[in-house]
């Protein structure tokens, strides 16, 4: 019975280890690397949700090159907006059309 109750301490120990450490990377991950978002909607077709689905599209958010200003004419960029009245926000996506130039 002592050996059951050192091996089930030994399995909470390691596990809350092992979120302690889990957690604070996956926050920094996704905070600064990158993330998954869904596309609803039909304001970046054709580029997203092709041929007017229902179904929606996950896209991959990279945030280390808008940090970086590596973003290209064509890129496609996510925004969040200004809490509306609810106080909720929302993202919006957008094509870059022109980036403003050095000169």
């Amino acid at each position: 019975m002592a050996q059951a109750q050192g091996l089930g301490r030994r399995y909470i120990k390691a596990f809350f280890r092992g979120f302690f450490i889990a957690v604070p990377v996956t926050v920094t991950f996704l905070d600064k690397v990158a993330c998954v978002a869904r596309v609803e909607g039909a304001s970046m077709q054709p580029s997203l949700n092709p041929g007017g689905r229902q179904v929606s599209d996950i896209v991959l958010l990279n945030h280390w090159s808008v940090r970086n200003y590596e973003v290209q004419r064509g890129d496609i960029v996510s925004l969040v907006s200004f809490p509306l009245s609810d106080g909720h926000s929302s993202y919006l996506g957008e094509s870059l059309v022109s980036l403003k130039c050095k000169v």
